[in-house]
């Protein structure tokens, strides 16, 4: 890996975005490795939990607009790199936490907007600032922000283009929880913890497709169809038989299956064609 690094330590995983003379500008390179390493995570089911955090003193300053500011992805229609990386955030498997440690301004704010949890560090500043460089949200943003923070909030952020503190973001609704910078990571490596030693990962992962899915339905009702199918799937598993054990007898459970293949059936129940 050229732009980032990857560890794993006892079922948590940690992305670093490792450019920390460019406070970590996020360039064409970095975005093929954060979609290469969340694949990595993917298949393998040693990894409960992930960390996105920022190398030195920032999280990630945007794009690199050394270049210009321009990516190629290739001849797909030129597709937005910010936007295959939030993509591919999006369908993970495994819950992601941000720990924001300094600024995150455009693409660097927009890439967290899948991740589950996001934490900030006092002091960090922060911006959707598209409007201010003639351009649109980008990394799929449109849809995600407004589910974030809602309509309202969403609209000002991005028509003013302006930076913002942590304390906003938080009053906001687009961060969970402000801290002081050596206790950043600390927090988010508790909270990762806290999945990684006492919940079953196949549980966790359709739980975050299911509740991530839902945001785009029409109707509770489809919410119902897919919790049926997969409580009907899971449901006689081997993780939920040690689940009711483990809670009968008083101790920690011992869950074996892996999300990389023990998903139940319905799964990935948005590309039937039909659903009944």
């Amino acid at each position: 890996m050229e732009t980032i690094e990857f560890r794993v330590e006892d079922g948590v995983g940690t992305i670093t975005l490792d450019r920390p003379d460019r406070l970590n500008a996020f360039t064409e390179v970095m975005g093929r490795e954060l979609i290469e390493v969340f694949d990595e995570i993917d298949a393998d089911d040693a990894v409960r939990a992930v960390v996105v955090t920022g190398r030195g003193r920032g999280f990630c300053a945007g794009a690199d607009l050394e270049g210009g500011g321009r990516f190629d992805y290739g001849e797909e229609d030129r597709r937005d790199g910010g936007g295959l990386v939030t993509l591919r955030i999006y369908e993970c498997l495994k819950p992601v936490i941000a720990a924001i440690n300094g600024p995150a301004v455009g693409v660097g704010v927009t890439m967290t907007l899948p991740m589950d949890i996001r934490l900030v560090a006092r002091g960090a500043k922060l911006g959707f600032v598209f409007s201010r460089r003639g351009i649109v949200p980008e990394a799929c943003s449109s849809w995600f922000l407004p589910r974030v923070v809602g309509i309202s909030q969403a609209m000002e952020w991005v028509a003013t283009g302006r930076v913002f503190d942590a304390e906003e973001a938080l009053d906001g609704g687009l961060v969970r929880s402000i801290h002081e910078p050596d206790e950043l990571l600390d927090t988010a490596y508790a909270l990762a913890r806290e999945i990684a030693d006492n919940a079953a990962p196949v549980s966790v992962a359709m739980s975050r497709q299911m509740l991530w899915k839902m945001l785009g339905a029409d109707h509770p009702m489809e919410a119902h169809k897919v919790d049926s199918r997969a409580m009907q799937g899971l449901g006689k598993s081997p993780d939920a038989y040690e689940g009711v054990q483990a809670f009968l007898e008083k101790r920690p459970a011992r869950f074996t299956m892996g999300p990389s293949s023990d998903m139940p059936s319905i799964y990935p129940w948005w590309e039937e064609r039909r659903f009944t």
